[in-house]
């Protein structure tokens, strides 16, 4: 399909597919309902033509043979839907244009003879009106005016015809639904599939064509989360594993001479027990999805959080709370908030915390500091693991590159977003929003 053509397109497939059944049946009513006035106007024609000279032989002999003062009570009763006969020798109009206005006409030429004098004017096009001319024998004047047009329909068809109509929508509607439904689990489920969490599985029951998509995408979503759970596994083991020899690494360390190199090496077995500890925090956040939800005042336990840092001295405020509980993940959401908090504190020199619902009614809790920021081109790629900013690859304040990380996949875990934005004025303001 060309792109002028999808512009003009609703973007939903549902939308599309509902378009383009209903105007198909919509132009098939429309294509039967033509067909049945054209076989009916063919119908009354044919009619019509087969009939009419006859009927208006008899009329003519009729008029023809009573008294002049008789004649114009009968033209009443000589009257059809599509001609009447006129006393008088009618208008002036145009030579005959149609076929069936000259073919009407030489029948009742030669039904009626040649002692008549008949002939004929075309009165109107649209509509269709003629007269055809007669001389009776005594002279006076007859004019029959001819007005073909098709029999009156029924008065209840238009309410079968609107009837049709909506039954032909219903059944699109119903159509379309059924179709696109298996579509719309198949979105639910794969926007639900998280790298720390095993998503819902598909019904494999209905079509043969959506349980063979069912099954291919709860295979797919069973490998994917395997390959994950490894990887993750992996980590975490070398991680731990590397603690205990780092751990003898440092004992033999501190027992050598005072030196510059005795600094160096416990410099940099501090930093390899610094990676370790956050390849081991990045492993278990992939477990955060694994609390159960609990019911919280969440003005509550950000307060809570915002004075155990105040208590130590660290410059942390509350800015904006909301009021009431909400189902969280607690244990998960306070790391969370925990390590955002350092990371403003550390780049920042302080952290200040606001909470707020959206116009959907989610939660969002922010975290925004005055620090330096971060540059817009590299807002989404602080949040993947081992990614550190350029100015920021010093080992005493670039950290390993996983405390966003750890933070984003922990906050993904738990069923949220977690989303970087530089403030107006200096600095970054990192916002958590749960639905």
């Amino acid at each position: 399909m060309s792109r002028g053509v999808s512009r003009w397109l609703p973007r939903s497939m549902a939308s599309r597919l509902y378009l383009i059944i209903l105007a198909g049946l919509m132009l098939a009513q429309g294509l039967s309902l033509a067909l049945v006035l054209y076989e009916r106007y063919e119908s009354t024609t044919a009619v019509m033509l087969n009939t009419v000279e006859h009927d208006v032989g008899t009329s003519v002999a009729v008029l023809d043979r009573l008294p002049a003062a008789e004649r114009a009570s009968w033209l009443g009763r000589l009257q059809r839907d599509n001609y009447r006969y006129l006393l008088g020798p009618g208008q002036a109009g145009t030579p005959l244009i149609s076929e069936r206005s000259r073919e009407v006409t030489h029948r009742i030429e030669k039904e009626v003879g040649p002692d008549f004098h008949v002939h004929a004017d075309a009165i109107s096009i649209q509509p269709e009106r003629y007269q055809v001319h007669f001389t009776l024998h005594d002279g006076t004047p007859l004019t029959l005016e001819i007005t073909p047009r098709l029999t009156p329909i029924a008065r209840w068809l238009p309410f079968v015809l609107v009837l049709q109509v909506l039954l032909l929508l219903l059944s699109a509607w119903l159509a379309v639904r059924l179709a696109t439904r298996p579509l719309t689990r198949l979105a639910e489920a794969a926007e639900a599939m998280t790298p720390t969490v095993d998503g819902p599985r598909m019904s494999e029951e209905g079509p043969t064509e959506v349980a063979q998509a069912a099954v291919a995408f709860n295979t797919m979503q069973e490998r994917i989360g395997r390959h994950l759970k490894e990887r993750l596994h992996i980590l975490a083991s070398i991680s731990h594993d590397l603690q205990t020899p780092i751990t003898r690494m440092r004992l033999r360390a501190e027992s050598l001479d005072e030196g510059e190199e005795r600094q160096k090496i416990l410099g940099d077995l501090k930093a390899m027990e610094h990676l370790v500890r956050e390849g081991v925090a990045y492993a278990r956040s992939a477990h955060g999805g694994a609390e159960t939800p609990v019911r919280v005042d969440v003005a509550a336990l950000l307060e809570s959080m915002v004075f155990d840092y105040q208590d130590v001295g660290r410059p942390v405020s509350l800015s904006a709370t909301v009021s009431g509980t909400a189902m969280l993940r607690q244990q998960a959401l306070k790391r969370v908030l925990g390590n955002l908090i350092d990371n403003a504190i550390k780049y920042g020199g302080a952290a200040e915390v606001s909470a707020w619902r959206d116009t959907r009614g989610a939660l969002c809790i922010g975290v925004s500091d005055r620090g330096p920021g971060i540059p817009e081109g590299e807002l989404e790629q602080v949040l993947q693991p081992f990614y550190r900013l350029e100015a920021s690859r010093n080992r005493d304040t670039g950290g390993a590159g996983l405390g966003l990380a750890i933070a984003a996949q922990l906050t993904r875990s738990i069923g949220g977003e977690l989303t970087l934005a530089n403030r107006e004025g200096g600095g970054l303001m990192a916002t958590i929003v749960l639905p």
